[in-house]
């Protein structure tokens, strides 16, 4: 089911259509916060506030729109956050984050290049890792990942395009090379 139709379906009173959509993005969520924050215990704080914001005050969203409304609340709560603690946000991965697979040696080779690619991540400018993160990993749309970061499509794009090559360099340091990706 999609986010609009669980969200129309949570306006229309049905208390488990937002406990879906929590369940559905407040991992996501906590770990892209954690990003700019880099404190677990506030980013989870600040993900149950966007969801509170969501569930109580249910503001209209258009449609197709609900993950970019989500994480650009969520962009929003980290600045105010960072300015209140008098600090610039910058987005960085979570070293530990938790690769899936289907068997031990599939989990380990992830594992391996997942921390293999964020210490490459880490290396790049803060805004080309947080707009490859936003449309690769969180996969929103151009338009919903300027929404978020607060700037045109065309700086998505350019964003996504110099950041392939910052990130390619990267890789290609460590030994992982087009075709090994």
């Amino acid at each position: 089911m999609s986010d609009d139709q669980l969200y129309r379906q949570y306006l229309a009173g049905d208390q488990s259509a937002g406990d879906q959509l929590m369940i559905r993005y407040a991992d996501m969520l906590t770990a892209y916060l954690d990003g700019f924050i880099h404190n677990a215990q506030d980013a989870e704080d600040l993900m149950l506030d966007c969801f509170t914001v969501i569930l109580v005050n249910k503001p209209s969203i258009r449609e197709g729109n609900f993950r970019a409304y989500l994480f650009k609340m969520a962009r929003n709560k980290a600045n105010h956050l960072w300015r209140i603690r008098l600090r610039q946000p910058e987005f960085a991965l979570d070293e530990n984050m938790p690769a899936q697979g289907a068997s031990p040696e599939e989990t380990v080779w992830k594992n391996e290049h997942l921390a293999i690619l964020q210490k490459c991540l880490n290396r790049i400018a803060p805004q080309y890792r947080e707009a490859l993160w936003l449309f690769y990993f969180m996969d929103l749309s151009y338009e919903q990942a300027a929404n978020v970061m607060s700037c045109s499509k065309k700086r998505i794009a350019d964003l996504l395009r110099n950041g392939k090559v910052r990130l390619r360099l990267e890789l290609e340091k460590e030994g992982i090379t087009h075709e090994n990706i």
